[in-house]
């Protein structure tokens, strides 16, 4: 669920709508940056729901205003409630929610400014963040203050140690980057996508990573000697790809119907999917679109 705080482009002028306040009001609040939704966001979800219920708390709209190149996410925005509802057996039976505020509308706030519009116009009871969090204009708060200012409104604040990343072969890959201490992070997943070590990517993500491609066109699937073949230009992809190469052992979701096992081959423009199943996607006519699921088991891309 995504909830804007702008009612206009001032930073003064900004109001959470009313069915935003219904929905996290006396819960607790994860803050980050939860572009990868990976183990180290589930366990900040898992702390918060032991003392209520769990939201994410994270900003849209980041890239464009401080002039970041745009870049694929690496979880489908139609996906990520799925990854949430994954994650109710780590939060005592309870699927976080996710609140989206826009940038712009925080940008400019002090730490102590941030933590009023929680308390005030959020309703939240208590926060959690990791070790490591920094917010506020120009990041001018840090995690102690956080647990300070929260203290001074009534608002309970938890602190949790990173969670590490065990890989010893890729524990140094950032080695020049200040703020990578070996933890997972969202960076971290996208490296392991851009070298397709998809065991890893399982590893960080706590799952199998899943595209989402999006059919437009029914001749874009074919028949073979053995199955079925699907090819369509990357641009039709929801979220971030693996390296370019061959994958075994993917699996094909496509609606209700069961996994089917397909092979995974990505060249520079395309992606194209074979099964040896027989049509496992039986479309539609009505229907000019069609969301197609591929999951990567643990394997790196064969050498081609």
């Amino acid at each position: 669920m995504s909830f804007s705080l702008c009612k206009s482009q001032r930073d003064n002028d900004c109001e959470l709508p009313s069915e935003g306040l219904a929905s996290v009001a006396g819960g607790i609040v994860a803050l980050g940056k939860f572009d990868a939704l990976h183990i180290g966001h589930r366990e900040l979800a898992i702390q918060a729901s032991k003392v209520g219920a769990p939201s994410l708390l994270s900003f849209v709209g980041m890239a464009e205003i401080l002039g970041w190149e745009p870049r694929a996410p690496i979880v489908a925005k139609c996906d990520r409630s799925r990854v949430l509802s994954s994650w109710a057996p780590y939060c005592g039976n309870l699927v976080p929610e996710e609140v989206q505020i826009e940038f712009s509308c925080v940008r400019h706030l002090t730490p102590r400014q941030f933590v009023e519009k929680l308390s005030k116009e959020l309703g939240v009871i208590g926060v959690v963040a990791g070790e490591n969090y920094r917010f506020g204009y120009k990041a001018a708060g840090d995690a102690s203050e956080l647990v300070r200012l929260c203290k001074e409104h009534g608002m309970g604040a938890y602190i949790i140690s990173s969670v590490m990343d065990n890989n010893q072969d890729y524990r140094s890959m950032n080695s020049n980057d200040l703020k990578d201490r070996g933890q997972v992070s969202s960076t971290r997943v996208r490296q392991a996508l851009a070298v397709g070590d998809m065991k890893y990517v399982s590893e960080l993500l706590g799952r199998h990573h899943r595209l989402i491609l999006m059919l437009k066109d029914q001749e874009e699937r074919a028949k073979t000697s053995s199955g079925w073949r699907v090819s369509a230009p990357k641009s039709y992809l929801l979220n971030l790809p693996p390296k370019d190469g061959f994958y075994e052992n993917c699996s094909l979701l496509f609606g209700n119907k069961n996994p089917v096992t397909c092979r995974v081959f990505m060249d520079t423009t395309h992606i194209h999917l074979e099964t040896d199943e027989a049509d496992p996607f039986d479309f539609e006519t009505d229907q000019e679109q069609h969301l197609l699921g591929i999951e990567f088991g643990d394997s790196r891309p064969d050498k081609d």
